[in-house]
């Protein structure tokens, strides 16, 4: 089988564990991911996300989208109850 076969043949449960063995380092069973084994996971992870998930759901994915007006709900700026500086 190879690579392209293998990536073909994953299923959305098989991708979550190779996704939790990267991020932790550990396969379901309690033992060690090697070093060459997160690599070929990481890549496998990557690749399949690139193929099946909508670009927000994917490893790596960074919102660029625009930023919030004020007024509208969401994360508002930080302000500092002293605005005189420290003492």
């Amino acid at each position: 089988m190879d690579y392209e076969q293998l990536l073909d043949s994953l299923t959305p449960e098989l991708y979550q564990r190779l996704k939790e063995a990267v991020e932790t380092g550990r396969w379901p069973d309690g033992r060690a991911v090697t070093p060459e084994q997160r690599e070929h996971c990481l890549q496998a992870v990557i690749t399949w996300g690139e193929r099946h998930l909508p670009p927000e759901e994917r490893v790596g994915y960074i919102d660029r989208g625009r930023k919030s007006v004020p007024g509208e709900s969401g994360p508002r700026p930080l302000r500092w109850a002293d605005d005189e500086g420290p003492a």
